[in-house]
């Protein structure tokens, strides 16, 4: 079962009991202002801007952390480096390495709860179509669930974004509540995971 919402996490979560999910995999906002505009993505020949919005220009406050991991009973974070006033520290983090190279950063760090090694994924970030700035690769997903859930676990997701999370989840199995604040990103996620499904019933 893939749940998604259009509402304010804090308010999603506070309807879940303590530990309700086995995994929440999130991705907040960083802080560093990359809410669109600026971000240009090749799609037909040309060149699009995302329309601006403001989501990313703070990061979420620590009532956020807490709130996650009383619902959870384990998380991996994207982002987390930018988060270390507000979470435990943690020897089990993820490089997501992007084989970008030039003026863009070559990866992302992810914290997680988990009591396991530092471990590496490797998949070039140059996708096209996107429809969010920070939007990350369903493969991506797919090696999270793989690597760090359990078949069975109830998965969490409090920053939707593009849906990339649901498209992995429907396809390993998963049940998944996620939910987006921005109405059209989360629009554009659910028409994104309708239309998952019915390529693949048509293959």
């Amino acid at each position: 079962m893939i749940d998604l919402t259009n509402e304010d996490n804090m308010e999603l979560m506070k309807r879940y009991p303590d530990n309700y999910f086995e995994l929440a995999i999130v991705d907040p906002p960083y802080g560093i202002g990359q809410s669109g505009g600026n971000f240009r993505d090749r799609k037909g020949g040309g060149h699009r801007v995302l329309k601006r919005k403001e989501w990313d220009n703070n990061t979420p406050k620590k009532e956020y952390f807490t709130e996650l991991k009383r619902v959870s009973s384990n998380q991996i974070i994207w982002g987390g480096n930018y988060f270390t006033d507000k979470i435990t520290v943690s020897r089990c983090w993820i490089y997501w390495d992007k084989l970008m190279g030039g003026d863009f950063s070559d990866g992302e760090l992810a914290w997680t709860s988990f009591d396991k090694v530092l471990k590496k994924f490797t998949l070039c970030n140059k996708m096209g179509g996107k429809i969010h700035p920070t939007q990350k690769p369903v493969k991506l997903y797919e090696w999270l669930l793989m690597n760090y859930a359990k078949e069975g676990d109830k998965i969490l997701d409090t920053h939707l974004g593009s849906g990339s999370i649901a498209l992995a989840c429907h396809n390993l199995g998963f049940d998944l509540v996620g939910c987006e604040l921005d109405k059209e990103y989360y629009e554009a996620a659910c028409k994104r995971l309708k239309q998952h499904k019915q390529q693949l019933t048509m293959f």
